[in-house]
């Protein structure tokens, strides 16, 4: 196991952060460090084909060693972190053998990593944990992935006696601000199917996941010297609060689980002549989805008939734009692709924790563009911030299954 330790830290000390403000591919030009260095190793390993392209994306091939007609699989990996918390000077500490206790993360700053709130810890009592130094992420999301993928080609490369078809990997930037897929090329990759090496906890096969949209809402107001204001002021931020306020108290993330959607307030700007408020809609029902965004176009209209006389027109407009759907509707004409994965788990002692995700990923954009693409764990707990963590035992198994996929899909019908 040492050497997936070495190859998982040989990436997450690479600083890849995306950026949402950017308008590049990839969001950002440290994300060509991780990049450059992958192509490298993936060559160095005796892949075929491999290539990246103006907007990093990798893709690679190993070749298949069968005679007998077999479906091209693939697997994908994002090498971007999340700017939700800073990836800057990662120190990664291994926790071997851990006894099931409280982890010191950072003396100093008194960051403990406890299993009296992250009960999920006590499942790998006696294994080996990477977690932070308490002062950035790991980047377990998704450099886990990548390092299951690469040293999953890499034993199949030396085991020519383990029989599969041609694989197909890609690594794309941009995936923690949701634009992983969109400049992959589809028919380039070639694949029947893919996986996404993606997922958090060992066992997760996920082929559900949110339709998502976000909102933009524009508040005015009006500006008034406010000893001589009554009548006149028109405070843009209270109109918001009033906006916020007529959203669903209960159907928030904090308050839901499970197939449950919700509306999330993700950001606020004011003054009294405008106000702006981000939010974001999820759902996996697309009927309940349609349903949510319509509210927020029922609460626009009804304040902007509340304000339409004192303000003169529509004080509130709403911008609303869908960002992925649901793949279960992709995945389910092709249901063997999971049913190969769940078996390969099975085959492995691993049980299959098959659920929706609360969220997306490349996946769910990829099975939309023609590649049916399911999500499968890559071992890390609580991602995209300073708690952090991967047992390595898990990134081993998530290795293993990847082997075990390119051995069953490869079996004559």
């Amino acid at each position: 196991m040492q050497h997936i330790i070495d190859r998982f830290i040989s990436y997450v000390t690479v600083d890849t952060e995306s950026d949402p403000n950017s308008d590049t591919t990839p969001s950002t030009a440290k994300q060509w460090d991780l990049a450059n260095k992958l192509v490298d190793e993936l060559k160095a390993i005796g892949l075929d084909d491999v290539t990246i392209d103006e907007n990093a994306y990798i893709m690679a091939t190993l070749p298949s060693n069968v005679a007998h007609d077999v479906p091209v699989i693939g697997f994908v990996s994002h090498f971007d972190t999340t700017p939700d918390f800073t990836g800057a000077n990662i120190k990664p500490q291994i926790i071997e053998n851990y006894d099931g206790g409280d982890i010191i993360l950072n003396a100093d700053q008194n960051i403990v990593l406890s299993p009296g709130y992250f009960k999920d810890l006590l499942q790998y009592k006696g294994q080996t944990l990477i977690t932070t130094d308490g002062t950035t992420l790991l980047g377990a999301d998704d450099k886990a992935g990548i390092t299951e993928i690469v040293t999953a080609m890499e034993y199949l490369i030396k085991h020519p006696e383990i029989k599969h078809g041609k694989i197909r990997i890609g690594f794309t930037p941009d995936e923690e601000i949701g634009r992983g897929a969109h400049k992959f090329d589809v028919a380039k990759f070639g694949a029947d199917w893919a996986y996404t090496m993606d997922g958090s906890q060992i066992g997760e096969l996920e082929y559900e996941n949110f339709n998502a949209a976000g909102a933009k809402i524009t508040i005015k107001g009006k500006s008034v010297h406010p000893g001589y204001a009554k009548g006149k002021m028109i405070n843009s931020m209270l109109i918001a609060n009033k906006f916020i306020s007529s959203l669903p108290k209960e159907e928030v993330p904090e308050h839901t689980s499970g197939y449950e959607g919700f509306f999330h307030v993700t950001g606020i700007t004011g003054s009294i002549e405008e106000s702006v408020v981000q939010l974001i809609i999820r759902d996996h029902d697309s009927k309940k989805f349609a349903k949510r965004k319509k509210l927020i176009k029922k609460i626009t209209d009804k304040l902007n008939r509340k304000f339409e006389k004192q303000f003169g027109g529509d004080i509130i407009t709403a911008e609303v734009k869908d960002q992925y759907y649901n793949m279960k509707e992709k995945v389910e004409p092709v249901f063997h692709i999971i049913d190969i994965a769940e078996q390969a788990m099975k085959d492995l002692d691993i049980k299959p924790l098959i659920k929706p995700i609360r969220g997306g990923t490349d996946g769910c954009q990829l099975s939309y563009m023609g590649l049916p693409c399911p999500n499968i764990f890559a071992g890390g707990h609580n991602f995209h911030g300073k708690y952090e963590y991967v047992p390595v035992e898990s990134m081993k198994k998530a290795t293993d299954v990847i082997v075990r996929i390119a051995e069953l899909t490869a079996l004559p019908k």
